[in-house]
């Protein structure tokens, strides 16, 4: 918190700073220790007439300041420095991950990517707002609405939140208009040769293409070609598998896309009554092997907030949190009772 010379705190923000990262105390009770205070870091979407500051946190979540409350409050760097794993803005890296999980087809309005597989994941089927629209928000989400109309499918707008260069204000934008938060998930980082050397990956096997096999484990029934051409979308992909029992699906599953200096892992599935037994880091240590030989460097992955096993391997493996990211879909506007 920033404090004057005489030792008071001070409130060093204003309704000028909206899109800045700030760091605020507010007032939110007392008791018979004295004064109770809550600390919030976020980016200031919006500061309104009525007083009420909206701070998003760096999972997405936006809090409510009455500025009446506050005791303090600063501009706080957009980007705090990342102790541990590869450096990596978030342009770079959402880029990355898009070119993991490509759309059947795609087009461009301004800087934002409309694109769509068929309806195969949210991912492949939103908008990547990287930049401007290059018209004004309302246009450039009619324009949006109208393009998945065209192809049968609701219209997402993919945002992010928590790292410098994400889009705190777009996110916020959306939500004012009435779109639909549906999911939140996290990209986590980190170097790829720590993967690599916590297994040897004894027993997984590699190929190109996501055969019957491995297919059987992958958790989304009857694939389509189209999630076919999206699951083998990509710079260069490989697929893990540890064999089950005879005639039983394997044991575990993994994907990896092997992009310049980066290895993205996803789908990776172990059967249930398996787990615990150290095959999802079998599956991922034998891929990060695979990634090493072709030059790759470090590691990306996405995992949900409420994934706390997942969560714990990958920790353990090294990697750590770069941002959230969230699918917005379109507010529904066909009226009460119908669909």
């Amino acid at each position: 918190m920033e404090i004057s010379v005489t030792g008071r705190l001070k409130v060093l923000i204003t309704p000028a700073d909206v899109g800045k990262r700030v760091s605020v105390r507010q007032v939110t009770g007392s008791g018979a220790a004295g004064e109770k205070f809550t600390d919030t870091i976020g980016v200031l979407t919006s500061w309104d007439d009525d007083g009420v500051l909206m701070i998003t946190r760096r999972d997405g979540r936006v809090v409510g300041v009455a500025a009446s409350s506050l005791v303090a409050g600063k501009i706080v760097p957009a980007a705090p420095a990342r102790r541990r794993g590869p450096s990596a803005g978030y342009e770079e890296l959402a880029r990355v991950v898009a070119r993991s999980w490509p759309p059947l087809e795609s087009e461009r309005l301004g800087a934002w990517e409309l694109r769509a597989a068929g309806g195969f994941t949210r991912r492949a089927n939103s908008v990547l707002p990287l930049g401007e629209p290059g018209l004004p928000l309302d246009a450039a989400l009619t324009s949006v609405r109208g393009w998945y109309g065209e192809r049968g499918l609701p219209a997402h707008v993919q945002t992010a939140t928590g790292a410098e260069g994400t889009q705190e204000l777009l996110s916020a934008e959306l939500e004012r208009r009435g779109w639909t938060r549906e999911v939140t998930a996290e990209v986590w980082t980190g170097a790829l040769a720590p993967v690599a050397d916590r297994a040897d990956g004894a027993g997984v096997v590699l190929s190109r293409e996501a055969d019957g096999a491995w297919l059987a484990r992958y958790r989304r029934e009857g694939v389509s070609e189209v999630a076919l051409r999206v699951l083998g979308g990509g710079p260069s992909v490989w697929f893990a598998r540890v064999p089950g029992a005879d005639g039983e699906p394997p044991a575990a599953i993994g994907r990896c896309v092997v992009d310049g200096r980066w290895a993205g892992f996803a789908a990776v599935e172990v059967d249930p009554v398996r787990r615990r037994q150290g095959l999802a880091t079998e599956v991922l240590a034998a891929l990060a092997r695979r990634a090493l030989d072709e030059g790759a460097s470090a590691a990306w992955l996405q995992v949900e907030q409420d994934n706390e096993g997942a969560r714990r391997l990958y920790d353990g493996l090294g990697l750590a949190r770069h941002h959230a990211y969230h699918h917005y879909r379109e507010p529904d506007e066909t009226g009460p009772g119908r669909s």
